[in-house]
């Protein structure tokens, strides 16, 4: 397709979208979504363009104490699902989850504040969502969650379309998740203009070996450290986390996301480093900017294995019902900004970087 073709595709969902807002079904029903154009420019291919970038639709339910809520998206290449869940308030402070929903594990809702997120995104230890029962307790001072998964969203480690990074089934790593716990408490101190949430996330999960060859199911854990502080306009974020997948014979283990399978290293301790600002402006329809870097570095050891490294400088613009983001993306040995995997050694490596502006129409 033409570029010209292409910001015609763009154009028409935009107006689509214009025509088609979102509607207040009943009190208890919306039905909303969003559609989003992307450009991408990169030092280290010539390809840069502009392009449709997803089209989704968002419905939420909610009724006494039920609640239910889906999203589905539609991209370039494929439509996967993003979450689809129902829940039941047990009081003002405690709930249960039981569908495709957010892992409870590190710095939530994510441990960044660009369009690209950090490296633990690219781990599958930030933003996932998969299927099971998930219980909530949410207060003034504390949160707690405890939580179990079956399986990834669709039970199909073969399956390479979809958002969440989850361990993917290859020739070289036939493995698929086949069960995952996960724990997490948040203690939330302050008042006033400086508040801080201080808290810790483990997880313990377990493989499926789908090989041909003779092999063993194996498992997995990871432990995380958080912090958060926002203070008036500012907010930093610090996270360190620690996973380990017992691989046999192997340093490595395969995920899979947006339709690819790639390689990361099977045991890592990863650093996120996170500061941003909010600033409310008054430029015609703009009204905030939220200017950030976020920084990331996965430190691994072992043949075949390098340090991989991930910082992300940019701003988020609010106007009226479209928020974009615009990113300078650098990256050395990472995965998405010209390196093989996350943690994953092929040779010699340099520093890349690429331009990402994103526009979104939300309704």
């Amino acid at each position: 397709m033409t570029s010209i073709n292409q910001l015609g595709v763009v154009c028409l969902c935009i107006c689509a979208s214009f025509t088609a807002q979102a509607a207040k079904v009943t009190e208890d029903l919306d039905i909303g979504g969003a559609v989003r154009i992307n450009y991408g420019w990169k030092d280290y291919a010539d390809d840069a363009k502009l392009e449709f970038e997803l089209f989704r639709a968002d419905i939420n339910y909610s009724h006494d104490d039920i609640f239910a809520s889906a999203q589905y998206r539609w991209y370039q290449d494929m439509d996967v699902i993003h979450h689809a869940y129902a829940g039941y308030n047990i009081n003002e402070q405690q709930s249960v989850i039981v569908g495709v929903t957010q892992v409870p594990f590190g710095l939530l809702p994510y441990g960044a504040h660009s369009f690209w997120f950090s490296a633990n995104y690219y781990l599958g230890f930030e933003d996932d969502y998969d299927a099971g029962i998930h219980w909530k307790h949410d207060s003034d001072n504390w949160r707690f969650d405890l939580a179990y998964f079956f399986n990834d969203e669709y039970g199909d480690g073969a399956r390479y379309d979809r958002y969440s990074f989850d361990v993917a089934v290859t020739d070289e790593s036939p493995y698929e998740e086949a069960g995952q716990l996960n724990a997490r408490v948040e203690g939330k101190f302050g008042d006033g203009d400086i508040k801080h949430k201080l808290g810790a996330s483990l997880q313990y999960s377990e493989l499926d070996y789908l090989g041909t060859a003779e092999g063993e199911d194996t498992n997995g854990y990871a432990a995380s450290a958080h912090w958060q502080l926002d203070w008036a306009k500012w907010q930093g974020q610090i996270q360190y986390l620690h996973y380990d997948y017992d691989m046999p014979n192997s340093e490595r283990i395969a995920l899979s996301a947006f339709a690819y399978p790639f390689e990361i290293a099977a045991e890592a301790d990863a650093l996120t480093l996170n500061i941003s600002r909010s600033m409310d402006v008054d430029w015609g329809p703009i009204t905030n900017l939220n200017c950030y870097n976020d920084f990331s570095q996965v430190f691994v050891s072992g043949e075949g294995l390098e340090d991989s490294v991930q910082n992300v400088t940019g701003c988020a613009i609010t106007a009226g019902k479209f928020y974009s983001y615009v990113d300078w993306i650098a990256g050395n040995n990472m995965w998405f900004i010209n390196g093989p995997g996350v943690g994953i050694s092929e040779g010699p490596t340099e520093w890349s970087s690429r331009l990402n502006i994103n526009i979104g129409l939300y309704f």
